[in-house]
């Protein structure tokens, strides 16, 4: 399926039962096939909403200027189709955007899960500048397979996740390099400090204890600033969680669904 609104045509599944929408908005340079043991849980349950942002998967990136403000519109836009108010599942770019969507559309959202999230991305030490500048390089210069195969050995670093390691390098090389980079500044430019503070749905904050990434204490204060929020941390776990950890995340992800 697919919705054309305000000049932004997005890419959509629908699938599971008649029970309140769950939408599943996913990371940098992934898309929405990229939650195969999330819809095995859910769609017993509930109406599963797969969106592809921006860019990614099946949906065009958009002529103007991308920001994580378009991409929350984009996906307002998709929310009276299929039920709203609508449980909000992001993952670390797909999270900015239920962010952005919860203080944006409050009315649209019933809750939310943040997955290695943040309300302002920070690269200050040494390593993590080290880090951009060799991701920010290969990005411009070498073949998109190649730039994908150094993203994904950082989220799937361990020797027994070479299936996960393969299956993100697949799904990162098939994103543009110029919607990667859109996506990457849109990132960049974001800032929701001082105002997820006016958040008023259940919120649930899940962390990956091994997360590179995206640093702890961004995902704690985050879970501090939003009124009521809880914050899980899943050990063994990096950027991925829903990837890497599938039962503890799927856990975690039922039991806060059922009590939203």
């Amino acid at each position: 399926m697919a919705i054309t609104s305000s000049e932004v045509r997005l890419h959509y599944t629908v699938t599971g039962t008649v029970g309140p929408p769950v939408v599943l908005l996913h990371g940098l340079g992934s898309s929405s096939a990229d939650w195969p043991e999330q819809r095995a849980v859910l769609e017993p349950c509930y109406r599963v909403v797969a969106i592809d942002l921006p860019g990614h998967g099946g949906s065009p990136l958009p002529t103007g200027p991308l920001t994580i403000e378009s991409m929350a519109d984009a996906v307002a836009a998709v929310l009276p189709r299929v039920g709203a108010p609508a449980h909000v599942v992001g993952l670390s770019l797909g999270a900015c955007v239920a962010l952005r969507l919860a203080l944006a559309r409050p009315a649209s959202v019933r809750s939310l899960v943040l997955v290695n999230a943040f309300a302002r991305v920070s690269a200050t030490g040494p390593g993590d500048l080290a880090r951009l500048a060799v991701r920010m390089f290969l990005l411009g210069t070498a073949p998109m397979d190649r730039a994908a195969a150094h993203v994904a050995r950082r989220l799937f670093p361990w020797p027994e996740q070479r299936a996960l390691y393969a299956s993100a390098v697949a799904s990162l090389a098939a994103t543009s390099r110029r919607a990667y980079f859109a996506a990457l500044a849109a990132l960049a430019r974001f800032d929701a400090r001082g105002q997820v503070a006016a958040i008023r749905r259940p919120t649930l904050i899940i962390a990956g204890d091994r997360d590179t990434s995206v640093s702890l204490t961004a995902k704690v204060a985050l879970a501090a600033a939003i009124p009521g929020a809880r914050l899980l941390v899943v050990p063994a776990s990096g950027h991925a969680t829903p990837h890497d950890q599938p039962a503890a995340f799927n856990r975690a992800l039922l039991e806060f669904l059922a009590a939203s």
